[in-house]
């Protein structure tokens, strides 16, 4: 296991919005755009979302962050040794050489300070990191999670056994060190693949969990959550996906792929008496929609009226649409490969009104509003949204109109 350089503070940021020094970056291959002024990565992929989306629907100015850096509040250090010196940092792109770097430019100031203490204390308390060649030793991965709004931070130490030598006084000291901490887990993980959590999670302080708020719903963040990890672009995100559904009173609106419930409750909080129904795959997430629709339920009768389906999204559209089931607003937030023929097909059969599309790969996108189109459902607007600077991905919110 070999490392990167360690990253001088000093030589990592110029002033204004061209802070953008690391040396590492080259190493490291996180930040693609890591030596481009942020005024010109925001103009490479406004451009590139117009290219795709040519001939489909205007492409509106794209939205920017107001701070892009330090804005992921989802963090995690690989751990490994370099001979007898114990190592923590980020895989390098498509590898795993760990690379150290105490500065990352991405990663949230408070919890990258808390990855170094953890690291200081693993070897105060001579744990051993794990060596995916020998599958010996017990530290393989630390997870960290903030919630940007409240402030508070999970801590999940991902090992090889559930048994921390000398666990009491590590977690003691690292509590001591950073009050902000609400909970710490540890996660067993015995695969051998790239898998960062294993399926055994064991609470050792606080209560498993912490939690944040978007547009002024309170969500609960599981180990295991889907969460965007860049809070503030993400309200402009939502806000810009409500906008586009135009919601009404009294209106039912379909969530599909909605992971905690994050989108759909945002929009069902927006406006008075929506009626929501979110689908989502992973049985897990249903289960932290539906607290997170209780945990509000005193904002808005909405909230009570929620209903979360596990369910695969295009089998629950089609079973919908042969059941005559009508929605007034569909949003769809697809993973990167988009979502299916069947799925745009049981839209046209339900027939909403309105559908918002927020796609986090704008090439799956341009081929989905191409069929969308075939089936009745001409795209208005594209907004593209840099959710995550200095790398090449953007978000794009797409509103839909049924013809």
């Amino acid at each position: 296991m070999s490392s990167g350089k360690a990253l001088d503070p000093s030589n990592t940021i110029r002033s204004g919005n061209d802070r953008s020094r690391c040396a590492v970056s080259k190493n490291c291959g996180g930040c693609i755009y890591a030596s481009v002024p942020y005024a010109e990565q925001l103009k490479k992929k406004e451009k590139s979302v117009k290219d795709l989306l040519s001939g489909i629907c205007e492409v509106r100015p794209i939205v920017g962050a107001k701070e892009p850096l330090y804005y992921r509040n989802k963090v995690h250090w690989a751990f490994g040794h370099l001979g007898t010196h114990l190592i923590a940092g980020r895989y390098a792109e498509g590898s795993h050489r760990i690379i150290e770097n105490d500065h990352c430019l991405l990663e949230d100031k408070e919890c990258a300070k808390i990855l170094s203490d953890i690291r200081e204390l693993a070897i105060k308390f001579k744990i051993r990191s794990y060596d995916e060649r020998t599958r010996q030793g017990l530290l393989r991965r630390v997870l960290l999670r903030k919630g940007s709004t409240t402030g508070e931070i999970m801590v999940v130490l991902v090992l090889s056994s559930p048994v921390l030598p000398g666990k009491k006084g590590f977690i003691k000291s690292l509590l001591e060190k950073h009050p902000s901490i609400k909970t710490v887990l540890i996660n067993i993980n015995t695969r051998t693949d790239s898998m960062i959590l294993g399926e055994k999670t064991i609470c050792e302080f606080g209560r498993g969990f912490i939690y944040d708020e978007l547009l002024g719903v309170r969500f609960k963040i599981s180990p295991e959550s889907f969460y965007q990890i860049n809070h503030d672009q993400t309200e402009k995100l939502y806000s810009l996906a409500i906008d586009a559904a135009s919601l009404k009173k009294g209106e039912k609106i379909l969530d599909a792929y909605c992971g905690i419930g994050t989108i759909g409750l945002c929009a069902a909080s927006s406006t008075e008496g929506i009626l929501l129904t979110g689908v989502e795959l992973n049985r897990a997430a249903v289960s932290d929609a539906r607290e997170n629709a209780k945990l509000n339920a005193e904002r808005t009768s909405a909230f009570t009226k929620a209903r979360f389906i596990a369910a695969d999204a295009t089998k629950f559209m089609t079973e919908a649409a042969a059941k005559n089931e009508k929605y007034d607003v569909v949003f769809l937030d697809p993973p990167r490969a988009g979502t299916t023929q069947e799925f745009i097909t049981a839209c046209e059969k339900l027939s909403p009104e309105r559908i918002v599309y927020v796609s986090c790969d704008p090439v799956t996108l341009a081929r989905d509003l191409k069929i969308f189109k075939k089936h009745g459902y001409e795209p208005q607007y594209a907004v593209p949204v840099d959710m995550f600077p200095f790398t090449e991905h953007v978000e794009t919110v797409v509103q839909l109109m049924l013809q």
